[in-house]
């Protein structure tokens, strides 16, 4: 019997949808929003009406009744042409709003998913701290409960989407109180945008991500409502970590779509650059640079789908996540490379897509588990 990777028609439809937006919409504009550092309120609004945002949710939730394969498909196509405007929809939907699907309360769902779904509002997602990296189990930021509040205090940094215009919420970890053994209880709390002692910071400057909103920010004694607690209390760490397994699905299908885009970029230019009385793509060093590429992308995309394949059927799907975020992760920065030195001092120019992807393409490596963390993760999950 063999395996039959080709999309049914209702996702190819949505792959041909999503390419056609990110050449016809996305590529025209976006470079000038990236040179400026400006998020691009106008482009996310159209894909929050094509129903981007609520792609893997219920349409009892305002969502589109798709999964995490169709998310990854969109993600895919869209980093194509830019990762700035695939970060934030990654990080709206599988950071933003889908704890809030996973964890939350038929009350708490039906209060926040239908903007989330919607792109009227943008969620956020509050786990890294100032300290802490990669031990996101030492979390400083606290919440003690007062009466009907919890009152947090803390900071947390690198937080996308938490400081747009329509930035709604953000779902923060903090500890609650300790165990026998004196450890934290790590919860999850929302605290919606605008909530008193909720200070958001300028954005950073970035190397890359620069249409994309991204800040740090602090709690000085804010106050929410106790039913502001997401899931359970002291679950909140495990809770992330299911979170962050998902996420890493995601983060797999865009750092693919950026090594496509590389590809992309760079079969046009070896076609339309001359040198030496010739196409540069008649040269073999290039051809042979490309079909490398070219094999990098294609077989990243396997390992995001069959991880979001298991994803969805409800299989294990720990290990394959890791597997399919580092290499994608990885073989996205050596296809930004080589997609750079193809273009030669044009490739060092931002007007040309791979100047951007190149500096977009390191942070895959760190965001949402670095490197280090992922093969932690599949040597673990082989036994040691």
């Amino acid at each position: 019997m063999s395996l039959d990777h080709r999309l049914p028609e209702e996702l190819e439809e949505l792959r041909r949808t999503v390419e056609a937006f990110a050449h016809d919409v996305v590529a025209p504009e976006i470079g000038a929003y990236y040179e400026q550092h400006a998020f691009p309120y106008d482009i996310v609004r159209q894909m929050g009406q094509m129903g981007l945002f609520g792609l893997p949710f219920p349409e009892e939730y305002g969502g589109m009744g798709g999964d995490y394969l169709a998310l990854g498909i969109a993600l895919e196509e869209l980093a194509r042409v830019d990762s700035s405007v695939a970060i934030t929809l990654e990080a709206g939907v599988s950071l933003g709003a889908m704890p809030v699907y996973r964890f939350g309360t038929e009350e708490q769902k039906r209060e926040w998913l239908p903007k989330l779904c919607s792109g009227e509002m943008l969620g956020a997602f509050g786990l890294t701290e100032p300290d802490g990296g990669s031990d996101a189990g030492a979390t400083r930021t606290t919440a003690v409960r007062e009466g009907d509040d919890w009152v947090i205090n803390g900071s947390k940094c690198f937080i996308t989407n938490s400081g747009t215009d329509i930035t709604g919420l953000v779902t923060v970890t903090a500890v609650t109180g300790r165990k026998d053994d004196g450890s934290p209880l790590i919860s999850a709390i929302v605290v919606p945008s605008g909530t008193p002692g909720f200070t958001v910071a300028a954005p950073y400057s970035k190397v890359g991500w620069n249409a994309s909103d991204t800040r740090e920010l602090s709690f000085s004694d804010v106050r929410v409502p106790v039913g502001n607690l997401l899931g359970e209390e002291g679950r909140g760490y495990a809770q992330f970590l299911r979170t962050l397994d998902e996420g890493r699905v995601a983060i797999a299908a865009l750092a693919t779509g950026l090594a496509q885009g590389c590809v992309d970029e760079s079969v046009r230019y070896a076609k339309e650059r001359h040198a030496f009385g010739r196409p540069i793509g008649a040269n073999q060093a290039i051809q042979f640079k490309l079909a490398d590429m070219e094999m990098r992308a294609h077989t990243s995309r396997l390992a995001w789908r069959d991880a979001a394949s298991r994803l969805v059927h409800g299989e294990p799907f720990k290990k394959e996540a890791a597997l399919a975020k580092l290499y994608s992760s990885e073989i996205a920065v050596d296809n930004a490379r080589e997609a750079t030195q193809i273009h030669g001092g044009y490739g060092f120019m931002n007007e040309y897509p791979v100047a951007r992807m190149w500096r977009d393409a390191k942070i895959l490596e760190i965001g949402e588990g670095t490197s280090e963390v992922q093969r932690i993760l599949i040597a673990r999950e082989l036994g040691f």
